[in-house]
């Protein structure tokens, strides 16, 4: 694959995931202005159903527009994809009513939800072997810095021009979707998958991919394949041990990343420490997730995948059941950031294996329903964290519990069978 191919894939999803994350972040940077809109008078219940709405269309939008891109092509399932979170903020930033709001949302999540499984499919396809965990871990790495770009644009904004602007300002990628249009090159894998073999030579030829190797097998009717005929090699005898511990290996990962992303500062706060030093965890806990990502991308990259992630689930595991003691701030924080790398790093990382895990034929679905079935961890996550923050729980079994997640992570890794080989 020329270098050259590569980097300009590589960029290309980079924005859209940036995009995504920013989209996706934005929510949690507005809620205390949210709360504080004396027009919609929400209570903390009704916000937190707010930001719900997003996640459930993220789950919908991974099962249905990566099953689409092996379909229809996944470039264009990208472009749909950012059209459509890019101009659903605009219509929340804009919504005049709460319950519009949550429309808006929900739809912005049916894209939001889509851009990662397309996003993974050409990033693995369109980097060499020896580098595909690693530039995976660079394109996601795109997802962490948008959450944080939220929350500084915050920052700036809502003292000055309130939550719409900065919501509003989610809508400015779409102005990116004509140089991605035109820049990014469709998925070989795609157009094989679609029975367009001889269009697919001709853009290697244009891409100087020499020689091309076709990974997907055409169709010799030139009939495009059906999602039934997807579904059932993903959920085939030989692939079906691998796709339900990988399910479960995601599904306990983002449990801990948004379980803690939502409830660690309140988790500080309750074993002593005063509100700022409390969300310095939540933020240190994020940042380091995008340096991590690149590490544990070059380490699998160099000593495999399941090995790595079996260790960094564990250590992370481990970091969280020692958070609960009084070390230094120093400590804890070094902590906090080992445990952001043994949920949100490990994460993405597995999400790209998933990827390449599979055939090529079926990345794209693969890494869709995993990711939708994971999301319901996502959305489980804040929900174990609120249980555990009740009254009458001890303080320690947020850490406990949370360092449990992981163990069971670790372990749904370890039981993943080794790669099929045809």
């Amino acid at each position: 694959m020329p270098p050259a191919v590569t980097r300009i894939v590589l960029f290309s999803c980079w924005l859209a995931v940036l995009a995504d994350g920013y989209d996706i972040g934005v929510i949690g940077a507005v809620i205390p202005a949210l709360a504080e809109h004396a027009a919609w008078a929400l209570s903390p219940v009704e916000i937190g159903g707010l930001a719900s709405w997003a996640l459930v269309g993220m789950l919908i939008g991974a099962l249905f527009i990566g099953t689409l891109s092996d379909r229809l092509g996944r470039k264009r399932m990208l472009l749909i994809s950012m059209a459509i979170f890019t101009s659903m903020q605009l219509g929340a930033a804009l919504a005049p009513t709460p319950e519009l709001f949550g429309l808006f949302r929900f739809l912005g999540g049916l894209g939001m939800g889509g851009v990662i499984p397309v996003a993974a499919a050409l990033t693995i396809e369109f980097s060499p072997p020896h580098r595909r965990s690693l530039n995976y871990g660079i394109m996601y790495s795109a997802y962490s810095i948008g959450i944080v770009l939220a929350s500084v644009v915050a920052m700036g904004l809502l003292p000055v021009l309130g939550w719409r602007w900065v919501i509003g300002i989610g809508a400015a990628p779409i102005l990116l979707l004509p140089v991605i249009a035109k820049i990014l090159p469709e998925s070989l894998e795609s157009l094989e998958n679609r029975g367009h073999h001889d269009r697919a030579i001709a853009q290697a030829s244009r891409l100087r991919i020499e020689p091309y190797v076709p990974t997907v097998q055409a169709s010799p009717t030139g009939e495009k394949v059906s999602w039934q005929r997807i579904l059932g090699q993903l959920f085939s005898l030989r692939y079906l041990p691998s796709t339900i511990f990988l399910w479960i290996t995601l599904f306990a990962g983002l449990l801990l990343v948004y379980g803690l992303n939502s409830w660690l500062p309140q988790i500080m706060r309750g074993a002593g420490y005063d509100l700022g030093p409390a969300l310095a965890f939540l933020l240190v806990f994020s940042l380091s997730a995008a340096v991590g990502g690149l590490a544990l991308g070059w380490l699998s990259d160099r000593y495999g995948v399941r090995l790595v992630m079996i260790i960094a689930y564990a250590v992370g595991g481990v970091a969280v059941l020692l958070m609960q003691y009084p070390n230094s701030m120093l400590i804890n924080l070094t902590l906090a950031g080992i445990a952001g790398i043994g949920s949100i790093s490990t994460s993405l990382v597995v999400t790209g294996y998933i990827t390449d895990y599979y055939p090529a034929a079926i990345r794209a679905t693969a890494v869709g329903w995993a990711l939708s079935f994971a999301r319901i961890g996502a959305i489980s996550g804040p929900l174990l964290g609120g249980v555990l923050a009740s009254p009458g729980i001890g303080q320690e079994w947020s850490f406990i519990a949370f360092a449990i997640v992981a163990v069971v992570a670790a372990i749904g890794m370890a039981l993943v069978p080794k790669r099929v080989t045809s």
